[in-house]
């Protein structure tokens, strides 16, 4: 097993931290979180070891980079196994070691988190991660997410119009989304946008509530 690094996650992961020590609790016994496109495991390692209290659950689509995660895992307890998901998909129909003997995925984590996913990726998956957070959160769960977003039709500064453009030329199915559309999607699965919180790098995290 080999660690993957990826330049992007060792730039972002303290100022992420620093907003994660604000919202997740570094108290309360026996939390779990469940980290949606945990990519090569840069941040679920990092960020656990920071809360000894809350059991991480990376995924990942792409199964290739689960060496990665695991090579991570072995410096950090409280870091789980890495399962397959795809977030497009309802939980109830996800196949994973995580939920053989537990079909319903109703009410399992306190925490959800995604980075720099929903702009490289098809919105089915932008509108999948709403709808399972709505499932797999427990009341007044957390729904963070990080990475570039427009704000009511305005997206700035420059940079982020040419990086948004040049996603769209590689798949038009990519693009930087529009916090307006991300919380229709959301007040429609029973969540709300807590707070915006403006990043290095012209990005944002998003602090979401399942009501």
């Amino acid at each position: 097993m080999k660690k993957i690094t990826f330049p992007a996650a060792e730039r972002n992961k303290d100022p992420i931290l620093n907003v994660l020590k604000r919202v997740l609790s570094k108290t309360e016994p026996n939390l779990r979180l469940l980290e949606i496109s945990s990519g090569v495991g840069v941040h679920a390692a990092y960020f656990a070891k920071e809360f000894p209290n809350i059991t991480f659950q990376p995924s990942e689509f792409d199964t290739t980079l689960f060496s990665s995660i695991n090579a991570y895992r072995q410096e950090v307890e409280n870091l789980a196994l890495p399962i397959f998901i795809d977030v497009s998909q309802p939980c109830s129909e996800w196949q994973n070691e995580a939920n053989v003997n537990q079909r319903c995925c109703a009410n399992q984590f306190d925490y959800m988190l995604n980075i720099n996913m929903l702009h490289i990726a098809p919105i089915a998956c932008t509108k999948g991660l709403f709808h399972n957070a709505s499932e797999l959160l427990k009341r007044s769960g957390l729904l963070i997410t990080y990475g570039p977003y427009a704000v009511d039709g305005l997206l700035t500064p420059e940079s982020n119009v040419r990086f948004d453009a040049s996603l769209r030329r590689q798949n038009p199915e990519w693009g930087i989304r529009d916090t307006r559309d991300l919380c229709k999607m959301a007040i429609d699965k029973g969540i709300s946008l807590q707070e915006s919180i403006d990043m290095p790098a012209n990005n944002k995290c998003l602090i979401w509530r399942k009501e």
